[in-house]
């Protein structure tokens, strides 16, 4: 049975974001708010979940997968961070990028790019997301809500719960959700490569 959950997003109720994050821990898939729009997520170590968001979405395994986030200190238990991509991280987050790097020994194989070893990272600047990452204690293994054929995410908390209500196991209604996805930024190679240009600036790495 669907779970839809009003949460304001300036002052997140704590009772309604501990219920998220047992559903999650549960199994749960979640339909939740960020700072670039709404997004799928689960949790990290739930093959079952992470399969039925891949079928959500019809993506394949050379699709990443972001990890999503509290802080730089918890990106670098699951990517390798160099000096110079901690600094970009530091001045780039909490934000609305996803940043690839390669992965560490603590992110399951089947998360990472199968040819590539890299996962998606991010931290977001959402008092829910905070607030849910808070009370998890590690990361949400997330994608941007954006169905097959679609030409732009979802962004209306009603449709959402109109179309997936059948599909996802809790929808947090954090208002109205942008349309434009993350701006992704490939720290793997030697200097940073925009792969996509979104919400966030870009001015940096021209």
């Amino acid at each position: 049975m669907l779970r839809y959950l009003e949460i304001h997003t300036q002052n997140p109720q704590a009772r309604l974001i501990q219920q998220a994050v047992e559903a999650v821990r549960d199994g749960a898939v979640l339909v939740y708010p960020t700072d670039s729009g709404y997004a799928l997520g689960c949790h990290l170590g739930d093959k079952a979940a992470v399969d039925r968001i891949r079928a959500l979405r019809e993506l394949d395994d050379k699709h990443n997968l972001t990890l999503v986030c509290r802080d730089l200190s918890e990106i670098a238990t699951y990517a390798q961070v160099d000096n110079q991509a901690y600094r970009l991280l530091k001045s780039l987050t909490p934000g609305p990028y996803t940043f690839i790097l390669d992965a560490t020994r603590e992110v399951p194989r089947r998360l990472q790019h199968p040819k590539r070893k890299t996962i998606g990272i991010r931290v977001p600047g959402h008092p829910i997301v905070d607030a849910l990452l808070d009370v998890l204690g590690e990361p949400l293994i997330s994608t941007t809500l954006q169905m097959p054929g679609d030409e732009q995410p979802l962004t209306d908390p009603q449709e959402i719960k109109e179309r997936l209500r059948h599909q996802v196991n809790v929808i947090i209604d954090g208002g109205a959700g942008s349309a434009e996805p993350t701006t992704i930024v490939d720290l793997t190679g030697p200097v940073p490569m925009v792969l996509r240009k979104g919400r966030g600036d870009t001015h940096m790495f021209e």
